[in-house]
This record gives structure tokens, C-alpha cells and sequence, in this order.
């Protein structure tokens, strides 16, 4: 990185940031508190609060929102007449999976191989500190040349909405004429990028009833109705079969005009094992950001170890899909719960409901902000230029701004390229991207200031 007085301030507070995130990593923050102490949420909203205030931030306030977490505002006054950048992250993680796949535990930083592990240090925690960073960075340099309004959501991996409900009972809090979403990642590791586009995502669960009780596959089975194979059945309708994801009416041949992602790096950064194909057709760009992709996130069924021979009477899934931009989330919730009916066979009793639903996403790539952070990212990354990549992920918030705020522009950027494993078991960060994005999104609050 060239030297300059901002990259120098984010290079010497680099220790600092590694004990923070050491602090705000061992919060076990997961908002579903039926597996997760809502006490280990309450107190990462209290860190970060309390991290806002040690910075000058007034306002300060835990936000209750309507899904029972709270969100973290604070405000950060600029100089008469400046501009306003709204600052988003969420504190909330993941659960950890198997805790027995880590290398290191889950809630304890660790560094390794040059990286930092433990979940959230990519996705979102890492979003924090680098929002921090950044404002730091200016404050030793002359000052944050902006009003900065910062928002940290509590249940953003949930898709339980409260945030955006919320911004929508307050529209004024969260006004502002640029927001800078700390949730997504470069493309890859050393490459500056801005997400363009992010597939919103509908969550449903399917129960399926045949019987009044389990019964002995000895005695029944072959006639009696199986609900867990009736389940399969219906989940096995979702794809083709090269594993398109085929909904009844919904589309599945969008094509993605925009950088592209080489099939046999994308095997690398998946972990794909030798000799399994992947899913889908057209090209991957295609599949992970222009097209619906059906996950099927879980079963109840009986676990192998302990299972009886019984024809089972009741089985249920949670079924996630993901929603391009140019379909509408809502339109593609109905189709989903449509075809799940319709697939289900035997006559068995089915029942379907929505468990969480957020809108894609597409940016203004031709606005002043863009220009800003393309020259921030330059100086950041030097010999690079700023790309433009999708996302398959879904962050509601965006589009609950966006019909908010409408002449805000809105611009991803983030910790979370693949080398993260955001969501899977060891999920790390690298701290060279977070100290280039951190000056980046310095250098992008001082020329965004100036345009």
C-alpha cells in the first residue's frame, strides 16, 4: 500500500483492532435465542455501543426492534452543511455448526496461517471494527469531513426483519445521502470490488402429516404412507436434474453480464471434492448471482444413530430460496409454497409457512459515491481497479433504505470474500483486507465529502 498519512494511522491501530474483535468475537451473539443466551446479544450491543460513545458518537441507543433484538444507533456530528453517510453492520453471527469441525473454538479469536478466526471476524463483526477504523483514521487526519449516522443490527443473520420494520415506524433516523453497507466482501482476497446486485432470499418450512403415529415398517410398510419419503419426494421436485432449481413459473436462464467467475477457481473457493460436478447450468456467475438457487436448509426426521423401524408419520423441512434481481420476492414466496403443495404426493397433508422473506437488490453503479470509493479503492489497493460482482447472499435492509431513502445511493463493500467461509465451520478474516478496507472506506468518506 502507497504511503499515506490515513493508510499509516490504520496501519499502527491494526493491534488495536485485533484485541477488539478478540473482545466482540467471544460475544456468542447468535439472535435465535431458543439455541443462544439472549444475554450474550445484549451484551454485544453493549460493546458496541459503548465503542460509539468512546468515539464522540451522541444519540447513542439500543433500538428495541419488533423481532425482540436491538439494533445500536449513534450519531457523529461533521462539519456545517456536509453530507450524511450512513454506516451499517450487524453484531449478530451465526451459529457455529459443529463446533467439533473448528480448528480453534468459535468464539475465541485465533490466528492462523496469517488469518483471523472465529465467527463473525468476517461476517459482520469485522464490519465493525473496520467502520471504526476508518473514522479513526480520519480523526487523527483532520477530521471526519461527513455526518456520520451508524447503525449495528442484532438480527440480520436471522431475517427476522426488526431493523427494517423499525426504519420503517422511524424513516427519519436512517435518512441519509450515502449508506455504506459493511456486509459483503471483494471477489476475491487482494481485489477491490462493490456489490452491485444481492439476491433477496424467501424461508419456508414444509410439515408433512400421513399417519397418526409412527408404525412398524414390518407391519405397515409398503402400504402405509411414509411421510419422510413423501417429504424427500417433494424436495426432490425443487431441482432438475442437473440440480437447476426448478419452481414451477419461476424463471431459471437469467444470464449475469458482468465480471465472471472461472469455474475451476470457484471449485477452489467452494471446497468442492474431486470428482463431484456442480449443479445447475450456464455459467457460475449465472447460477450464484443472476438466478433463484433452492437450498434445503434442514430436516426433522429421525437421527441415524437410535432409529427405530417405523414408517414415519410426521417430517418436516426448512426450505430457503434465493431471489435475483428482476423477480419479486413476494411473487417468488408464493410460487415456492404453490409448488410445494402441489409436489406433495399420496394425498398426504401438507402444510407450509413463510419464515422470513427479503427483496433483491440492485445498485446505481453510475452515481458520485461510486466514483468516490472507485478512486478510495485505487490508493487502497495500488495497481488495482475497483470491480463490480454480485452477491448471492441477501441483506433485506437494502431495499427497506432504498424505498425509504430513494435518492440515497447505497454501496457494498465488506470482509467476506471466499477465503472467509462466512457461515461454515473456521470462518476467518484477513486482516491485510481489513486494514485496506478500512483506508479505502476513509479515503471514500474524504472524497465523497469533496464531490
Amino acid at each position: 500500500m502507497s504511503s499515506n498519512p490515513v493508510a499509516e494511522t490504520v496501519a499502527s491501530l491494526m493491534p488495536r483492532a485485533r484485541a477488539e474483535l478478540t473482545e466482540l468475537v467471544a460475544f456468542k451473539s447468535v439472535a435465535d435465542f431458543e439455541q443462544f443466551p439472549k444475554s450474550e446479544s445484549e451484551a454485544a450491543a453493549h460493546w458496541v455501543a459503548d465503542a460509539l460513545t468512546a468515539e464522540g458518537f451522541q444519540d447513542v441507543a439500543l433500538l428495541d426492534t419488533p423481532d425482540g433484538t436491538q439494533s445500536v444507533y449513534g450519531y457523529l456530528p461533521g462539519p456545517a452543511g456536509a453530507k450524511t453517510v450512513l454506516l451499517y453492520a450487524h453484531y449478530d453471527v451465526q451459529p457455529p455448526l459443529d463446533e467439533a469441525g473448528w480448528t480453534t473454538p468459535p468464539f475465541e479469536l485465533t490466528e492462523r496461517d496469517g488469518r483471523w478466526y472465529g465467527r463473525g471476524a468476517a461476517d459482520c463483526k469485522g464490519g465493525v471494527i473496520m467502520h471504526l477504523l476508518a473514522l479513526r483514521a480520519l480523526k487523527a487526519n483532520g477530521g471526519v469531513p461527513v455526518h456520520v449516522k451508524f447503525i449495528a443490527e442484532g438480527s440480520e443473520e436471522q431475517g427476522t426483519g426488526g431493523l427494517e420494520r423499525y426504519a420503517e415506524e422511524h424513516p427519519a433516523l436512517l435518512e441519509a445521502d450515502t449508506v455504506v453497507i459493511g456486509d459483503a466482501g471483494n471477489f476475491r482476497a487482494g481485489l477491490p470490488t462493490v456489490t452491485a446486485t444481492l439476491r433477496g432470499m424467501t424461508m419456508m418450512r414444509i410439515q408433512v402429516d400421513t399417519l397418526a403415529g409412527n408404525l412398524h415398517s414390518g407391519q405397515f410398510g409398503g402400504a402405509a404412507p411414509d411421510a419422510l419419503a413423501a417429504l424427500i419426494r417433494v424436495l426432490d421436485s425443487l431441482r432438475g436434474k442437473d440440480g437447476t432449481t426448478t419452481i414451477d413459473g419461476l424463471t431459471p436462464d437469467a444470464s449475469w453480464d458482468g465480471l465472471q467467475y472461472d469455474e475451476e477457481q470457484f471449485r477452489a473457493d467452494a471446497k468442492v471434492l474431486d470428482g463431484v460436478e456442480l449443479i445447475g447450468d450456464g455459467t457460475v456467475a449465472d447460477r450464484i448471482w443472476a438466478r433463484p438457487a433452492v437450498t434445503v436448509l434442514g430436516i426433522d426426521c429421525p437421527p441415524v444413530v437410535g432409529a427405530t423401524p417405523s414408517v414415519q408419520a410426521s417430517a418436516r423441512a426448512l426450505v430457503s430460496l434465493r431471489v435475483p434481481p428482476g423477480i419479486d420476492a413476494a411473487e417468488a414466496t408464493k410460487l415456492l409454497q404453490a409448488h410445494l403443495e402441489t409436489h406433495t404426493p399420496w394425498g398426504a397433508r401438507v402444510r407450509t409457512e413463510q419464515i422470513g422473506q427479503g427483496q433483491p437488490f440492485r445498485a446505481d453503479t453510475t452515481s458520485p459515491a461510486y466514483a468516490a470509493m472507485a478512486e478510495a479503492m485505487a490508493v487502497a489497493y495500488p495497481g488495482q481497479e475497483m470491480q463490480y460482482a454480485g452477491q448471492g447472499g441477501s441483506i433485506p435492509l437494502c431495499n427497506t433504505l432504498a424505498g425509504l431513502y430513494p435518492h440515497a445511493e447505497i454501496l457494498l463493500i465488506g470482509l467476506s470474500e471466499p477465503e472467509a467461509q462466512i457461515h461454515a465451520v473456521n470462518e476467518s478474516v484477513s486482516p491485510e483486507e481489513l486494514e485496506r478496507l478500512s483506508v479505502a472506506e476513509a479515503l471514500f468518506l474524504r472524497n465523497y465529502a469533496a464531490s
